[in-house]
């Protein structure tokens, strides 16, 4: 999957309204980054790279498996393979969306 396969499937999942009430930046290191912006109605999705209250650090596959139901979040972050900095609240709202 490349990162525009990523931020079709994210832009497909998060719809209008994803109730995620933040903004929220997957960085996929040299792979690239996608924004979502759950503050504007209708929500947009991105690959701009703006500031966030919630940065999720994660490898484009990982992310791959995430957007298949593959890999919950919650158990990518217990095992380490996604990294939260900023409000953990806001990653805990991902699973609303992915």
């Amino acid at each position: 999957m490349s990162i525009a396969s990523a931020l079709a499937a994210i832009t497909a999942k998060v719809g209008t309204d994803s109730g995620l009430d933040a903004k929220l930046r997957f960085d996929c290191g040299a792979d690239g980054s996608i924004f979502i912006d759950g503050t504007a109605i209708p929500n947009t999705v991105s690959a701009a790279d703006g500031p966030a209250d919630c940065t999720i650090k994660i490898t484009l596959d990982d992310l791959e498996a995430m957007l298949a139901g593959d890999l919950k979040p919650t158990a990518a972050f217990m095992s380490g393979r996604l990294k939260a900095e900023g409000d953990i609240a806001v990653a805990m709202r991902l699973s609303r969306v992915i």
